[in-house]
């Protein structure tokens, strides 16, 4: 089991050692010079005899100078003390003060220093594969951190070629791919015309093979529109309804709603508002409610609302079922992944429903939320820039 997110140490960043390392080396070098300036000063209040000199012979009459020499030499010593010991307060005052400023001088140089790579983590964050056409190009002398920058500036760019290469083999091998269908589709619709009787055998044949070209056919159309949508270069940015597009897929999917008796409570009086590509935000709607429509259980409900709110237009659709798995939910964005099991050949869909809806989202510079509901089901929220309603349009 992993260990729970409050129990993990707090992260110690680079700017933080750095600044302890510049108050650790200060502190031991002013420690070394405050030793060094005490043992000075303790060295040269030291009296030591004249050598050879023979101590004075008492004379009648100097009795008095010589006390009054003592009482002086006394009082030296005490003065030399006392100046001692405030020049060790004083030191250690001084340790400690310079200690604090060498703590915020060290933190801000270690801001200095690391200022370069903190530009370089904030601008790489920024570049997803949306825009991996972004570059770093930091400028200032050929260092270390200029390097660093220009290595990430050479992986970006492979990163984007290959990216592009895989978005032009995928839209190129479906456009290629439809020919061969549909001469299959029209060689079973020959094949079955004849004007001698056809066999019921070959003609069950022939449905057969037609259900299956029309899922190929489905799968190649998701191919395409993902890879548009991944490709990001929308040039038919439009102001759109979403309420007007909700609408328009519960209509075409009023039989299938009714065969599997599911309640739909729909709240799309607001028009919500966006600007893309209509095609795009068409499929992205209806893959949502097809995805409502056939992971539900039968006699289940589904909620739907638009709504326009600080974040934008939003789509928000929840449906019945089982409690599922947080973990498996998240990953429910990528290609042929389903809950049950990742294969393509599932009844119920291409499994690329959502990985197109996540596209279609990030193209349009949106935000796609999936979230497991307690009670069961899934709660699916799209959010999308929101746009002004067209002159004339009443909202």
């Amino acid at each position: 089991m992993s260990k729970p997110r409050g129990s993990a140490p707090p992260r110690r960043t680079v700017r933080q050692r750095f600044t302890v390392l510049y108050a650790v080396l200060f502190l031991l070098s002013g420690l070394g010079l405050l030793a060094l300036t005490n043992l000075l000063v303790g060295a040269s209040s030291m009296t030591q005899p004249v050598p050879g000199q023979t101590p004075p012979v008492p004379r009648p009459g100097l009795d008095r100078a010589q006390e009054r020499v003592h009482q002086l030499e006394a009082q030296l010593s005490d003065i030399q003390a006392v100046q001692s010991h405030q020049l060790l307060v004083g030191s250690v005052i001084a340790l400690v003060v310079m200690a604090v400023i060498s703590f915020l001088l060290g933190r801000a140089v270690a801001g200095r220093v690391l200022r370069p790579l903190r530009t370089i983590t904030a601008a790489t964050r920024r570049i997803s594969a949306e825009n991996l056409h972004e570059r770093l190009a930091v400028p200032g002398p050929a260092d270390e951190v200029k390097d660093l920058a220009d290595t990430i500036d050479g992986l970006l760019e492979r990163l984007e070629a290959s990216f592009a290469a895989q978005r032009r083999f995928v839209a190129n091998a479906s456009h290629e791919l439809r020919t061969p269908l549909t001469t299959m589709r029209a060689s079973l619709d020959v094949a079955v015309a004849k004007p001698v009787p056809v066999p019921a055998q070959t003609l069950a044949l022939a449905d057969r093979l037609r259900t299956e070209l029309d899922r190929v056919d489905s799968l190649l159309e998701g191919f395409l529109d993902l890879a548009r949508a991944q490709h990001g270069e929308l040039h038919d940015r439009v102001p759109v309804a979403l309420g007007t597009l909700v609408s328009e897929s519960l209509a075409a999917r009023a039989a299938d709603i009714a065969e599997r008796e599911l309640t739909v409570e729909a709240h799309v009086q607001d028009a919500a508002w966006t600007r893309g590509s209509p095609p795009l935000l068409s499929r992205m709607v209806n893959n949502v409610i097809d995805n409502a429509v056939v992971h539900n259980r039968h006699g289940g409900s589904i909620r739907l609302a638009t709504v326009t709110g600080d974040d934008g237009a939003r789509l928000v659709v929840e449906t019945d079922g089982p409690v599922l798995d947080p973990e498996q939910v998240a990953r429910l964005t990528e290609p042929f992944r389903r809950l049950a099991a990742d294969r393509t050949g599932s009844e119920t869909g291409t499994g690329l429903g959502l990985s197109i809806v996540a596209a279609v989202v990030g193209a349009h510079d949106g935000d796609l939320v999936l979230h497991a509901r307690p009670e069961g089901g899934l709660r699916v929220t799209v959010a999308l820039p929101p746009a002004p309603a067209p002159e004339g349009v009443a909202t």
